[in-house]
């Protein structure tokens, strides 16, 4: 086989198979296939899409192009969490340390930012010190002694979506449901999950636009994780505003540490709770929604998920000065607060634009590689549905250069549209 053919066929809409899909896949992880090969690849497969068996296939090759966990002589069962990406989306943050704060362990594999969208573990290092790149061993004993790790993908797990990953950032292939839905799952499959908690964004700042296609991303990832025996949930929610206040690396780490002693967003503290609760009733801790909403309260009210953010800070060498006390995060050079230009009801903060104006001003990547400054991002202070008076604080912007302050806020001013009479707030979930 070469790997040019398999570019071509589905270049061509053909439909690859099985051997054709590990052929690839094995080359992405050993380095056989360069980067600019799996690039044309990646993009012909967001033009012409795959069936849910060519997914699947995709899926398992990527899970086993390296090792796989079987956590069951660690935990009894593990339960992860994974969001499709959005904007101002830190909450594994909060979810992750409540849920173990409730007795169920967790051990997520996360990613970095992909387009627009942040990621976890550039939020988490953040944190001085903190280290993402565990190795198998360290991750199943982190596991075991306190029933959470945050951590990136270990190079001896699913190395060809670490690759991919990487590639569909900078090469325009982000948003193709075969690559998220192999992408998301294999590191699941790879990392020893037993059951699966999928948080499906939809709207102007996630990768699925409409619910249509949130729909079959999430039924594609559903089918997929039955397949390879797990327990899987997928929620759809709302991502066309941004998920708090707080867009940006340390500004999140800030607002979720806010959410962990009690206060924080109400859309964000009540999103968290809600993906909390499935988790708790997908591990089996209890047997309904209501019941596990209240642990995850009781988690956060009496500090234990606070204590247990601390322990996987310094368990993986995280600078726990920084979540006693968050004020020590470093302060952006350049600070704006943007007025309300008029009154009215606020109709729509366009997620995607805050999300395009963060990355600018060096919160994410434009290229592979490009570092990243924990310090630059936005407060937006208002949500959809706010009745919002001239002059009122509607945006504060953090930036590290005065051009590209300016920048930001004619962008991000731009993504708030106001209306002259009321407008309903946005669903948290459809369902």
């Amino acid at each position: 086989m070469r790997a040019v053919d398999i570019i071509i066929k589905k270049r061509d809409k053909g439909e690859l198979t099985r051997e054709e899909i590990r052929f690839f896949v094995n080359g992405i992880a050993t380095g056989r296939v360069p980067d600019y090969q799996a690039a044309a690849w990646a993009m012909a497969v967001l033009l012409n899409g795959m069936t849910p068996r060519e997914t699947t296939d995709l899926t398992l090759a990527i899970a086993h192009s390296g090792e796989v966990l079987d956590m069951s002589d660690v935990v009894k069962i593990a339960v992860d969490k994974h969001s499709t990406g959005g904007v101002g989306d830190k909450t594994s943050l909060v979810v992750l340390p409540a849920v173990a704060a409730c007795g169920l362990p967790v051990g997520k594999m996360s990613g970095r930012g992909l387009g627009f969208s942040g990621g976890t573990l550039d939020k988490m290092e953040a944190i001085p010190g903190y280290r993402v790149d565990l190795t198998t061993e360290e991750f199943e004993k982190q596991l075991k002694k306190i029933g959470l790790v945050l951590c990136g993908q270990s190079k001896d797990l699913a190395p060809a979506d670490g690759k991919l990953y990487a590639l569909r950032d900078v090469t325009g292939t982000v948003q193709s449901i075969p690559l998220i839905a192999s992408s998301v799952m294999s590191k699941k499959i790879a990392g020893g999950a037993h059951a699966v908690v999928l948080d499906v964004k939809v709207g102007n700042g996630a990768f699925m636009q409409n619910l249509k296609d949130a729909h079959e991303l999430a039924d594609l990832m559903v089918k997929i994780g039955e397949l390879a025996g797990r327990k899987v949930v997928a929620l759809i929610s709302d991502m066309n505003q941004p998920l708090g206040c707080a867009v940006g690396n340390s500004l999140e780490v800030r607002e979720a540490i806010e959410t962990l002693q009690g206060g924080g967003p109400a859309d964000f503290r009540e999103h968290c709770l809600h993906v909390a609760a499935h988790m708790l009733v997908l591990g089996e801790v209890t047997d309904s929604l209501a019941k596990a909403r209240k642990l995850v309260e009781k988690s956060i009210a009496k500090g234990s998920a606070l204590a247990k953010f601390r322990q996987l800070v310094k368990a993986q060498g995280g600078d726990l000065s920084y979540v006693v006390n968050p004020n020590k995060f470093p302060r952006a050079p350049f600070v704006e607060v943007v007025k309300a230009p008029r009154s009215g009801y606020l109709e729509r903060v366009h997620a995607r634009s805050v999300g395009e104006a963060s990355v600018a001003l060096g919160a994410g990547r434009a290229k592979k590689g490009d570092p990243l400054d924990h310090s630059v991002g936005f407060v937006i202070h208002h949500k959809v549905g706010d009745k919002i008076k001239e002059g009122q604080a509607l945006f504060t912007v953090y930036a590290n250069d005065k051009k590209k302050l300016a920048a930001a806020v004619k962008t991000v001013l731009a993504a708030h549209e106001f209306d002259d009479f009321p407008v309903p707030p946005l669903p948290l979930f459809y369902e």
